[in-house]
């Protein structure tokens, strides 16, 4: 259990946990520390650690370059690995009342982009299947979505053999959507969630928004116009953008379907996704969780 974990941790690095708030089940369980400004991330197994590991490195990194990004809560070892978990600590970010705009999200990727992979901060390539093995095995679905969903998994698998790229690697936050930036208290946008941060082509941080918009809907022409903008390119344009979209969709799917004992909510949503999954063509009615 996610909190199990974290009351070990936080008694092994001297926090209080008491009253702790889980605020986030995902990827990891985020739990706000209400005895300090401090959030800690739990991941799901002893699996994540490596990938914790880079997170803190990143995180590190960031800061020396001056880059409005999460912090690690200085002067404790991390990450931790506790009861199977891997576990980080972070500065809480105090929000204020301005939302995002996506030409905000397209100017943090236009920067990120720009700089230059730093010596001595190994970064993985952008693995678009390694998680979804995991996921499809223990995900609590029936057996048929199963058996469809590893098959999908293949198909995409021999299409992605085939992608080309004609954008040199670079830095790459891995899983560039809007809930990924926060705005603090002083207005300032904030890079958070370093998972899936990497060395790869640009294009995998641009499909994000690019399928959000022209396959589900989820921003306004206008808004996907200012992310577009300020960025300077259209993925939609790319002919690799419809064997992105299916990868991102199918990824979409296999996050959401971990919580799906969580409530009816979840499940309904997943029902939405499978079945859009298996229909190329029906449209997208997805919400954004």
């Amino acid at each position: 259990m996610a909190s199990r974990a974290l009351v070990a941790a936080c008694r092994a690095v001297g926090l209080e946990d008491r009253g702790a708030k889980l605020i986030r089940l995902g990827e990891n369980a985020l739990f706000w520390l209400a005895e300090a400004l401090v959030i800690v991330r739990v991941a799901r197994g002893r699996e994540w650690l490596p990938t914790a590991q880079k997170e803190v490195a990143v995180a590190g990194w960031l800061e020396g370059e001056g880059v409005p990004a999460a912090r690690i809560v200085e002067d404790l070892e991390q990450p931790l690995l506790i009861h199977g978990h891997s576990v980080t600590f972070w500065h809480r970010i105090v929000e204020g009342d301005r939302k995002l705009a996506y030409g905000e999200l397209g100017a943090v990727l236009r920067d990120l982009h720009s700089l230059t992979v730093p010596a001595g901060l190994e970064l993985p390539r952008f693995d678009p299947f390694g998680k979804q093995e995991l996921r499809i095995d223990r995900a609590p679905i029936p057996e048929d979505d199963r058996t469809f969903l590893r098959k999908r998994w293949r198909e995409l698998q021999d299409r992605y053999a085939d992608l080309q790229f004609d954008t040199p690697k670079g830095l790459v936050h891995g899983d560039a959507h809007a809930q990924n930036l926060m705005v603090d208290d002083r207005g300032q946008v904030i890079l958070i969630d370093f998972e899936a941060f990497c060395c790869d082509h640009p294009e995998w941080d641009l499909m994000v928004t690019a399928v959000e918009h022209h396959s589900l809907g989820w921003q306004s022409d206008q808004q996907y116009a200012d992310f577009v903008s300020a960025y300077g390119r259209d993925l939609y344009d790319w002919p690799g953008y419809e064997m992105l979209r299916g990868l991102q969709e199918f990824g979409m799917t296999t996050w959401l379907m971990q919580n799906i004992r969580e409530d009816e909510q979840t499940v309904a949503e997943y029902c939405r996704r499978i079945a859009a999954l298996r229909d190329d063509a029906a449209p997208r009615d997805w919400r954004p969780w």
